[in-house]
């Protein structure tokens, strides 16, 4: 037996055979058993083995059954049904590739995982795979993330105001060391968590969230709070234990995560609906953030200088007056108000460093005046920019009517309707604010809009959903002044009306008598614009409506609405034939025209267009064809030049410019 194992005992011929029913197998496991089921993968693999076994069967009973080669096939058929077996009960794990699986989506992940469902439903095995642990990631674009940043914004804010506070007034320290001791310890725990969260807080690679957390870790390393972040960690609190926790001071580190704090700031103010307030309370709160470090710095000056050695420092705390905790940073407050805001009327400096210390308070001051007015005014020019943009308007309107001499009443109507505009907030031009936009996300807007409104109409009830699309965004906002008339009785049909608030009164001739009223939802003019053949109406308004008072209406016009049916001839005839079938309810389709055929006036206006067409056509062939011809006559004459050129050289003439050639390739060489 140990003669049969060794790869000397297998003759040549038996091994390729071997070697190939392996490869064979290979093959069958990773290539067709992809295209066809895995029953017909084991029958065609069991083929496969009975077929080479049963040949080999009977190449042994040519040759003999005795002897090393009847015991080298046996060995041989028992391999192969080794590996055959070893395929089936240890499949090889699939590789993932990582190539692939970054633009795989969730559509192919959601088809490869029914596929497994399906194999099992059918009592197979599924093919074991190894499943890439998730981790938790922080979206930055998702709510939760900015809920997180108002949660480190609050330890952050805390150590802004209060440890220099803490480290200053010193009876406030020494008060309420508990209080300080389970807030600092509290802010610390936030801080290790948002290095946990900035560590797992994803971003954007080739317009992809990134959730792999070895990268995001690399990246978090890159940027430059990674350094700051770990700043803050240093646990200087342990000094603390040498030196006594009424030192504050040795936990500045931890005001290295305020960029923190202005993220928030600036999240907040993206996400809020008065920007222009949360700026200017936003910038109240940087002075007065500055005002109050002043004060702080400005106490501790004065204790150590001393309390009451000048006129300039803090008086002294022995007076009962000024020995209280509240006046001590009410008074040093007030001063550094004063100071910074560059009002003065403070006491004088009496030593050069008191004197430095106030020039630089009053540069400050002065900085900090010049950006209260700068972005104040920025500020209220951005609250007003609408509201000017709009009186320029109006402005414009009244000189043009002083200057045509418009009547006075039909001046006051203007006014009037800008007014109402300016009041009901209906100044914006919705193409202007929307132009920015890329399509599809004005196709959402507009349909979180006008889609409710549109699907009230009967005939583009049941539509393709792009159609509908398609017409929300040629919908266009109309505004109406009371007792404007929207369309008279015999005016051309052009457009159809939504009305999305106001009432309009359908009324007679005399634009009195009234016989029935529209609300909000109402819609008209819809089967005009579809230009039915038999319409007894035509496209001819058959009444008039007018406005009872100022009404906001959709209009979407026939041009808009051919130019979209154009994409959709199957809505065309459906829409077509809800017409037809509102027109037969009302009594106001003509049957024999309808089922006639073209209309005679139609198909004459359409020959006499290809007959224009085809005198353009024929003229730009015209045009064409004797161009051809110059070119050709002009391409005959150079070649005809180019010949009576040839015949005049002679042999020397050639050799020359051989001669010359050949001196220029020589010397580019």
């Amino acid at each position: 037996m140990a003669e049969i194992c060794t790869e000397q005992s297998y003759p040549p011929r038996h091994r390729l055979s071997v070697r190939a029913s392996e490869e064979k197998l290979d093959q069958t496991e990773n290539g067709a058993s992809r295209a066809h089921s895995l029953c017909e993968d084991q029958s065609s693999d069991m083929q496969g083995i009975i077929s080479s076994a049963t040949s080999q069967f009977q190449e042994s009973r040519r040759s003999s059954f005795t002897g090393a080669g009847a015991m080298a096939r046996l060995t041989q058929f028992l391999v192969m049904l080794r590996n055959w077996a070893s395929h089936r009960l240890h499949r090889e794990v699939e590789r993932p590739d990582s190539f692939l699986e970054r633009f795989r989506g969730p559509d192919l992940k959601d088809l490869s995982s029914r596929g497994s469902n399906a194999r099992s439903s059918i009592g197979l095995p599924d093919r074991p795979h190894k499943r890439k642990k998730e981790v938790w990631i922080m979206d930055p674009a998702s709510d939760k993330y900015y809920r997180w940043l108002s949660v480190i914004a609050a330890p952050v804010f805390y150590n802004l105001m209060m440890l220099v506070t803490r480290a200053c007034f010193n009876e406030l320290q020494n008060s309420y060391t508990m209080l300080w001791i389970i807030m600092d310890y509290t802010s610390d725990v936030i801080y290790y968590a948002d290095t946990f969260v900035r560590s797992r807080t994803g971003f954007l690679e080739q317009g992809l969230l990134v959730k792999d957390s070895k990268k995001l870790m690399d990246h978090y390393r890159k940027i430059p709070q990674f350094k700051y972040d770990m700043i803050s960690m240093i646990p200087t609190d342990l000094i603390m234990l040498k030196v006594g926790f009424n030192n504050p001071e040795l936990r500045f580190n931890r005001l290295f995560k305020m960029a923190r704090l202005f993220e928030f700031f600036d999240r907040t103010e993206t996400r809020t609906n008065y920007p222009n307030i949360f700026r200017i309370s936003n910038l109240v709160l940087y002075i007065l953030i500055i005002i109050h470090w002043n004060a702080c710095i400005f106490f501790a000056i004065s204790k150590t200088i001393g309390f009451g050695t000048d006129t300039w420092v803090y008086p002294n705390i022995s007076h009962p007056e000024y020995g209280r905790l509240a006046r001590k940073y009410i008074y040093c407050l007030y001063w550094s108000t004063l100071t910074l805001t560059t009002i003065g009327e403070t006491p004088p400096p009496v030593r050069d460093f008191e004197y430095l210390f106030v020039v630089m308070d009053f540069l400050i001051g002065v900085l900090i005046f010049a950006t209260i007015v700068g972005n104040v005014g920025a500020m209220i020019s951005n609250m007003n920019a609408s509201r000017a943009e709009f009186q320029a308007k109006i402005d414009s309107i009244k000189q043009y009517m002083q200057f045509r001499k418009v009547s006075k009443d039909l001046e006051a109507r203007v006014i009037k309707w800008f007014d109402y505009l300016w009041t009901e907030k209906k100044t914006c031009d919705e193409k202007e604010v929307l132009k920015n936009l890329p399509d599809k996300l004005k196709a959402e807007i507009a349909i979180n809009v006008h889609l409710d409104t549109l699907k009230k109409v009967r005939i583009f009830q049941d539509c393709e959903a792009g159609l509908l699309i398609e017409l929300v965004l040629k919908l266009q906002p109309q505004v109406f002044s009371p007792g404007d008339y929207i369309c008279k009785k015999g005016d051309i049909g052009r457009e159809m009306y939504i009305i999305k608030e106001g009432k309009l009164a359908v009324v007679a001739d005399d634009g009195v008598t009234q016989f029935v009223v529209l609300s909000d939802g109402a819609y008209f003019g819809e089967i005009s614009i579809l230009g039915i053949k038999g319409s007894k109406a035509g496209n001819r308004r058959t009444a008039n409506i007018r406005s009872v008072g100022y009404s906001d209406l959709f209009a979407l016009s026939k041009d808009d609405l051919v130019e979209a049916l154009t994409e959709y001839p199957d809505a065309k005839k459906a829409l077509e034939e809800k017409g037809k079938a509102i027109l037969r309810k009302d009594n106001l389709l003509d049957e024999a025209v309808a089922s006639a055929g073209a209309d005679p006036k139609d198909l004459d206006e359409k020959i006499h267009r290809l007959e224009n067409n085809l005198e353009v056509m024929t003229g730009k062939f015209a045009k064409l064809m004797g161009e051809y011809t110059s070119y050709q006559s002009k391409m005959k004459q150079r070649i005809t030049n180019m010949e009576n050129k040839v015949k005049t050289l002679r042999v020397e003439d050639l050799s020359e410019v051989v001669e010359d050639k050949k001196e220029e390739e020589k010397k580019t060489k």
